[in-house]
């Protein structure tokens, strides 16, 4: 749970700003839709496996242009 001392700021202004920090840096918005509904291990391995491939493929085409 993000907690801010609104006492500790100047403004209410600085303390939603403060807030929007902390949760888009704790990622709770994406934890919250993971969580919606249940996805299999299997496609879980085949994501990642298809982002590794493409991060490879990004890697390899810098690394021959240099």
């Amino acid at each position: 749970m993000i907690i801010i001392d609104i006492k500790k700021e100047k403004s209410l202004d600085s303390a939603l700003k403060k807030l929007k920090y902390k949760f888009t840096k704790a990622k709770t918005k994406e934890t919250l839709f993971e969580k919606q509904e249940f996805t299999k291990k299997s496609v879980v391995k085949r994501e990642q496996l298809r982002k590794a491939k493409y991060k490879q493929q990004l890697f390899d085409r810098s690394g021959t242009a240099n």
